[in-house]
């Protein structure tokens, strides 16, 4: 008796189609070769000694958990979300927020996630698996990471370089120096301490993007340790990276803790949280208020970068990915409204010590002026009452308003590193806040820039000729690449680069491959499939909301965002915010052409791969390669003398077809005892059938399609007799 074999490669859908499956007609038999991929497996990564290392993996739920919030919750949820809900509405901007969240960000989350877990590749191999012309999507992902990633750090260097002046006592950035003669500089005086160190100290900011000064050492130093600290930690994938997370991750929340309690109980807490979440529910009715709401949660979660796709790859196949979504979800959200609350509490302290320093300076002038007595503080808001604009003006008065002071809180770098500094002068002991505060910046940008670069490192790793250099020396490269480009962060127009980058490389690209990624999913790969996928991993089968928001809604969120970016960018002149020393303010200035020739050529360069490489492909201008073919040979590749056995195999296995499990996710193996003699009788020989037929001789035949033979171990050969 013939002894069973087990065919143990895994059905991806995408293995080469048997070649010489019919008899000769000479009453000899053929032979099939079956082709197969070496087995990716979910355990930790472990060198073979003549075999390719198996893929890397979490070692732990914790560890692939805390990667993914500290990927997630990024600056933008510290100095861009307090500012969105103050500008649209308060308290009202959490309904379009949380509508956007639940109907754009979930569904394309899961759909990165699963994907990965799914495929077990990176951004550039789930691509190619679900079809060669796809390809581009995952080029598109690495170039646009690659820009972002180029700017990120600098945040992290300016980080850098107010934590070690942090040390210091008085902070640098609490009073102006002062000119020969003893009075204060005049460029410093006109605007705050906190503005002219950052512009002027920090930055030394050039006056235009045509002058942009040389390279200011400190920066580029600083910039050269923060290159060399992430290179440490990405430089062995999650082994090295996933040890950190458990600091980048939990130690903003420590922070932001500590910011809490301090915060609510200083005088005027009170009133900054009323100013941001007093809701403003009009602002519902303005467009542009749910663009923002579905740009926040777009960038927020980080989509589009391949970095989930990445992050899902390292996990095991029966890993419930549905369920981390909704917690990391849940969590980024929570994160964003926790922030803005320690945000504004802070700020609303420091508006209500400048309110009154404030009156404070308009009563020396009313008693001055004989307007107030000396010691009548109860009658300044009758005096003030009094005056009319002319008497104002001329008096030199300002206006002291809680308001106003609350509505001038900035985003970006200017609430970081301008407001909030200034937040902190103001506290007892501010070294110590200062410290604290820069740690927690520093811990959130590295959390994000590891997430970046872990994405786009795991792309280029999918590339069959860099994933033979060991992964130090192509990060090395990657990072000794980008600090070198990262010079023109360094000069005195370093700020405009960056608002540059960060208005065009990383906005119209990324929400087009947002756009393909979700085609390529639900409507190429398929939202059936897609769907079983997700319930043999998870026991969990996706319903209505699923795939509503996947086939319809999600798309159209991304057409509109993508339609709003390009008309604004288009009727909106691009202006950038110059400082102008003299007047000590920003100007607004528009972009130089040249300038603007090289954000068209950004977007460009994170756009056209697409097309490019499906015009390619599709009319077969590139060399068949297996690697890269993998995911449409079995069916573009078929010859005549093999389509109807295929054919026929399809029909009478549909049920099998339809089994997307496979013993890698714990699915049935096909033995020849699972085929009954009367069946085998009854039914005509299919491929599968002959492929399971005990082998008795094994046949030596030549490379027929030229498969690469250079890599060891690359292909399994097993030849079975028919």
């Amino acid at each position: 008796m013939a002894a069973t074999k087990i065919i143990d490669a895994p059905r991806n859908g995408h293995e080469m189609a048997p070649l010489n499956t019919r008899a000769r007609g000479d009453g000899t038999h053929g032979v099939t070769i079956v082709l197969t991929a070496p087995q990716r497996n979910s355990v930790q990564s472990v060198d073979i000694p003549g075999n390719e290392p198996e893929r890397a993996a979490w070692s732990g739920k914790m560890q692939f958990f805390l990667s993914i919030i500290g990927y997630s919750v990024g600056l933008g949820n510290i100095w861009r979300f307090p500012y969105l809900c103050q500008q649209n509405g308060g308290g009202a901007f959490l309904i379009p927020f949380m509508i956007m969240l639940i109907l754009e960000g979930i569904p394309l989350f899961l759909i990165e996630l699963g994907i990965g877990q799914r495929m077990r590749l990176g951004a550039l191999g789930v691509w190619n698996t679900i079809h060669p012309w796809l390809g581009g999507i995952g080029i598109s992902s690495c170039i646009v990471t690659l820009f972002v990633a180029l700017y990120y750090n600098v945040i992290i260097t300016w980080v850098f370089f107010y934590l070690f002046n942090s040390f210091r006592y008085p902070l640098p950035w609490s009073t102006c120096p002062l000119n020969g003669t003893g009075f204060e500089l005049e460029e410093c005086a006109k605007s705050s301490e906190t503005t002219y160190f950052w512009y002027r100290t920090t930055l030394d900011a050039a006056p235009s993007m045509d002058e942009p000064g040389g390279l200011k050492w400190w920066i580029v130093l600083c910039l050269l340790l923060s290159w060399t600290i992430v290179f440490f930690i990405v430089m062995k994938g999650i082994q090295s990276s996933g040890k950190v997370v458990y600091f980048t991750s939990l130690f903003p929340y420590i922070v932001l803790t500590i910011f809490f309690i301090r915060g609510i109980t200083l005088r005027g807490a009170g009133a900054g949280l009323m100013h941001m979440y007093t809701p403003k529910v009009e602002k519902l009715l303005e467009p542009t208020v749910w663009l923002d709401a579905a740009t926040q949660v777009f960038y927020s979660f980080g989509l589009a970068f391949g970095s989930l796709i990445a992050f899902g790859s390292y996990n095991t196949p029966k890993n419930n990915c549905v369920r981390d979504v909704l917690l990391v979800s849940v969590c980024n959200a929570v994160t964003a409204i926790y922030a803005s609350v320690v945000i504004f509490a802070i700020l609303g302290f420091k508006a209500t010590v400048n309110v009154d320093r404030c009156v404070a300076s308009n009563t020396d002038i009313l008693v001055k002026n004989k307007l107030l007595g000396l010691n009548d503080t109860q009658g300044y808001e009758q005096a003030m009452s009094l005056l009319n604009g002319t008497e104002l003006t001329r008096l030199q008065l300002s206006e002291c308003s809680l308001a106003h002071e609350l509505d001038n809180a900035a985003e970006g770098t200017g609430l970081a590193f301008i407001v909030f500094t200034q937040a902190i002068v103001e506290l007892p002991g501010a070294p110590f806040w200062a410290v604290l505060f820069f740690t927690m910046l520093l811990s959130l940008g590295l959390g994000s820039q590891i997430g970046i670069l872990e994405g786009m490192l795991c792309t280029l790793f999918d590339i069959d000729i860099i994933k033979r250099v060991k992964k130090q020396h192509v990060t090395g490269v990657v990072c000794l690449f980008c600090f070198i480009v990262g010079f023109i962060f360094c000069t005195g127009a370093g700020e405009y680069w960056l608002k540059m980058f960060d208005s065009f490389a990383g906005t119209i690209g990324l929400v087009v491959v947002a756009l393909m990624e979700m085609i390529a999913v639900i409507f190429i790969y398929g939202h059936e499939r897609f769907t079983e996928d997700i319930y043999q991993m998870t026991g969990y089968r996706p319903g209505i909301y699923w795939q509503w928001t996947w086939r319809y809604i999600g798309p159209v969120i991304m057409v509109c965002i993508l339609i709003s970016s390009v008309v604004f960018m288009v009727i909106k002149n691009p202006t950038y915010g110059a400082w102008n020393a003299d007047l000590g303010m920003i100007e607004q200035k528009s972009y130089p052409n040249w300038v603007m020739g090289i954000a068209l050529s950004m977007i460009l360069a994170g756009v056209l791969p697409m097309p490019i490489v499906f015009l390619m492909r599709s009319f077969q201008c590139l060399k068949v390669d297996l690697d890269i073919h993998q995911g449409s040979i079995r069916r573009n590749e078929t010859t005549a003398s093999t389509k109807e056995m295929i054919d026929n195999d399809d029909d009478d296995d549909e049920d099998d077809e339809n089994d997307f499990s496979g013993p890698a996710l714990g699915g049935h193996v096909k033995t020849q005892s699972d085929f009954s003699d009367d069946e085998e009788e009854d039914k005509p020989m299919t491929m599968r059938m002959m492929m399971m037929r005990p082998t008795t001789t094994t046949t030596k035949t030549s490379n027929a399609l030229n498969v690469p033979t250079s890599r060891k171990n690359n292909y399994k050969k097993d030849a079975y007799d028919v």
